[in-house]
């Protein structure tokens, strides 16, 4: 990799300050018009560049990666999960791959607040009926939801975006229950007032809501069954603003269309931009359009980020976000 000015393709357009910072320090091929590069445009990129900056949009699977010319030495991830990379082929053809840790924690963790919110109090489903002209005046039996004062929330994966959700949800009254591979510090256990449950069914079937807060791995593929969605409670919730592939959507999409669910806040899909048009049709399901992370402050810093473990590549020392495979 040339040591001053190494060539840097980015493939989605990013925050404008990050752009220009971007081309003020490396020989930078920016992706004016945003549009989605498909694969032979990322096997093109790979060909060409000493550092990719792909997005979660991006499929650098091995097709891509087999065909890497010898100067792409590193793979500089714009956002935190780099489950559309495939970090094994990477780092077996000596390329490094760094992500964007914690930048995007309090965001995140504000959606799914939200969404929490939204589901069980029937927010959306109010604005729509306001907007359709169907308000005829406040009644004691319209549009009736569910408090979630003393409820039970049950957090899937507490890393930084549970443990901030669980802050949040503490806040609100709600009870603080999770599961994780191994418990948290005994203190943020005390400062939450968290139980862990080791077994992610036993807390299943005793949840009011449940929130999805655990990256997509191999491990953590469709880790919410058809089997394990048939644990929760009729009446409980489900959110979702971590990774669509966590959920066995098609199942998730029954369950909500029998009733066997009382509702689910979703900002991620399987098979995203493509959502199922079961979960379009439901009134109890909340949808958004992948905006965890889409704040103007994160996305700069999720750049800031990815400038500095360039740099600090280009210069001939391990980046600080480098991705090592007992992490995923």
């Amino acid at each position: 990799m040339p040591a001053n000015r190494p060539l840097v393709i980015v493939t989605r357009k990013l925050p404008d300050a990050i752009e220009t910072r971007m081309r003020e320090l490396f020989e930078t091929r920016l992706n004016l018009d945003d549009t989605p590069m498909d694969q032979a445009a990322l096997i093109d990129a790979v060909q060409k560049a000493d550092v990719l900056v792909p997005t979660v949009t991006d499929r650098v699977d091995s097709k891509v990666l087999v065909r890497a010319g010898s100067n792409l030495k590193l793979i500089a991830n714009f956002g935190n999960g780099v489950d559309h990379i495939d970090v094994k082929t990477a780092l077996e053809r000596g390329i490094t791959v760094t992500n964007t840790p914690g930048v995007l924690t309090e965001d995140t963790a504000d959606m799914t607040m939200a969404l929490i919110l939204a589901v069980p109090r029937r927010l959306v489903e109010g604005a729509e009926e306001l907007k359709a002209e169907r308000f005829e005046g406040w009644s004691p039996s319209w549009m009736l939801g569910h408090r979630i004062w003393g409820k039970r929330l049950g957090i899937i994966g507490m890393g930084r975006i549970g443990q901030a959700v669980a802050r949040r949800a503490k806040a609100f009254g709600l009870q603080i229950h999770y599961h994780n591979r191994k418990p948290v510090h005994p203190q943020i256990e005390r400062d939450l007032s968290a139980t862990y449950w080791e077994s992610l069914d036993q807390m299943l079937a005793r949840m009011d809501i449940v929130s999805i807060n655990c990256p997509h791995t191999p491990a953590t593929y469709h880790l919410l069954s058809a089997r394990r969605l048939k644990l929760m409670k009729p009446t409980a919730y489900i959110v979702n603003t971590a990774r669509g592939e966590v959920i066995d959507e098609n199942a998730l999409a029954r369950m909500l269309e029998a009733g066997a669910l009382s509702g689910a806040g979703l900002d991620v899909f399987e098979r995203e931009p493509a959502v199922n048009p079961k979960l379009m049709k439901q009134k109890n399901v909340v949808l958004l359009p992948h905006m965890g992370s889409a704040t103007i402050e994160g996305r700069v810093d999720m750049g800031e980020k990815v400038i500095v473990n360039i740099k600090t590549f280009a210069d001939g020392h391990k980046p600080p976000d480098r991705v090592i495979p007992a992490m995923l």
